[in-house]
């Protein structure tokens, strides 16, 4: 369901998530350091500058943005197309006032950067490449067709020719540096902000499904309009039954019944929220408990229990939090995935820590994999054998994410290897030469009676019936 969901919003533009206000605020910033620039140029060092043309480009972008204002509301989105097109008039407009001012003679030429880095962070890739393509298109052309400065006594102000080349490449290669970082950067975070935010849904899911306390309570709430219509009935049998004494008190039975059954819900909807033994578990159940749903999938879970060489005999009880079963379940499914016919799950501990393993026998993680598992939307390019075998799956890596972010959100930290590779320490059975997952805690973070956190012992409190 979560990975659904994240393919479902990837879907949607980055840039659409832009105001237009934003974009306005800076073309704004860009007008005022414009004009700045040619008062500065013309007053303190005497530069002779077509002014009407300078203030013409200006004027284009001033009247821009009052349309803008005008037409548009404050809070209004842009689309991609829409985005593109306020980006692509930013830069023919700064590049015509450098046709204007001396082309790459003046060293505001380096300022064609900014539309490409603005569109690598809030537009898709190609929208990028358009715009980056464009502006070293513009650059090339303003490094030979250009206007010369001049000063007051008409001596023309120009760079060597070297130095125009140097700055060409300079501008080419910020260009293209600028353009990939920002775009890369802001996909990343993107990316990992979509995979958190489904890692919390996951999370609060898991939550609901153990709390036993809500689920009650929801019985409680739609059992509580059919007791009250049998508790309204019954009385008024009651009243109309004062000359059959026998079906009156059957009727008091009935009103006094739907009572016990109002109050023994509500009790329980009390009680369960505080329940001690939903809060702890053996290690083996809750490892049970997150494979579960995939015991029958076709794909055979053999489970094994015990402890490590000078470990306690006795079994731990661990904190039964939602984060451990949810993590542990994601990571099960993927090896039932993958796995061709075994799965195996083995929980073992010691005095210092606790460590569940999860192998298959399928072909393993790709090796050139391995060093980015746990990365959001990591696709590979499948197989066509993988595709005959699981034409269904269209993983994205979200899973082992979400399984990873929530395991070590427990203090968990996470090993990935594959059971065939000869250098591995997680696994030394041949059978199990597959994906090979090792999770391991501090045992007292997740220890429910000798850890940091211990759960509460005692008896649960009776239902006041």
């Amino acid at each position: 369901m979560a990975e659904s969901n994240m393919s479902l919003w990837r879907g949607h533009e980055r840039s659409s998530w832009i105001r237009l206000r934003t974009l306005i605020l800076l073309r704004w910033v860009a007008i005022i350091g414009q004009i700045i620039a040619i008062t500065v140029a013309q007053r303190m060092y005497d530069l002779q500058l077509e002014l009407g043309l300078c203030y013409f480009a200006i004027g284009i972008s001033v009247m821009g943005n009052l349309t803008a204002i005008l037409i548009f509301p404050e809070n209004k989105r842009l689309s991609e197309f829409e985005n593109f097109l306020m980006v692509l008039f930013d830069l023919l407009q700064l590049a015509f006032l450098l046709y204007l001012t001396g082309g790459l003679h003046n060293p505001f030429a380096l300022l064609l950067v900014g539309p490409v880095t603005i569109s690598a962070n809030v537009m898709s890739l190609r929208s990028t490449m358009i715009i980056g393509g464009v502006a070293i298109f513009l650059v090339t052309l303003l490094a030979q067709f250009h206007l010369p400065l001049r000063t007051d006594m008409g001596f023309v102000m120009r760079i060597p020719d070297i130095f125009v080349f140097g700055n060409w490449v300079a501008i080419v290669i910020a260009i293209v540096f600028l353009g990939a970082y920002s775009h890369r950067v802001s996909s990343e975070v993107q990316s990992m902000s979509e995979a958190l935010a489904a890692t919390q849904m996951a999370l609060s899911r898991e939550q609901k499904l153990t709390d036993l306390g809500g689920v009650v309570a929801a019985a409680a709430h739609e059992l509580g309009t059919p007791l009250a219509t049998i508790k309204l009935a019954s009385s008024e049998l009651i009243e109309e039954l004062d000359d059959r004494p026998d079906l009156r008190e059957d009727a008091a039975l009935i009103r006094d019944q739907a009572d016990r059954c109002r109050d023994i819900l509500r009790n329980m909807g009390r009680a369960g929220k505080d329940d001690l033994h939903l809060r702890q578990a053996p290690l083996s159940t809750v490892v049970h408990e997150a494979a579960e749903p995939h015991l029958n999938r076709g794909k055979q879970i053999h489970f094994d229990e015990g402890p490590a060489q000078g470990g306690d005999v006795q079994q731990p009880s661990i904190l039964r939090k939602p984060e451990i079963i949810h993590g542990l379940r994601n990571l099960i499914q993927n090896a039932v995935d993958f796995a061709r016919t075994n799965v195996w799950v083995e929980a073992e501990w010691t005095e210092d820590w606790i460590a569940v393993s999860i192998m298959d026998d399928g072909r393993g993680f790709p090796p050139h994999m391995i060093g980015r598992i746990g990365d959001p939307f990591v696709r590979r390019r499948r197989a066509e054998s993988d595709q005959k075998t699981r034409p269904e799956y269209e993983g994205m890596g979200l899973g082992l994410f979400i399984a990873k972010t929530l395991l070590e959100r427990s203090g968990a930290q996470l090993k990935f290897a594959n059971g065939s590779d000869p250098y591995q320490t997680l696994t030394d059975q041949p059978d199990r030469r597959g994906a090979v997952v090792r999770v391991i805690w501090p045992r007292n973070l997740i220890d429910a009676q000798i850890g940091d956190y211990p759960v509460p012992s005692g008896l649960n409190e009776k239902f006041q019936v």
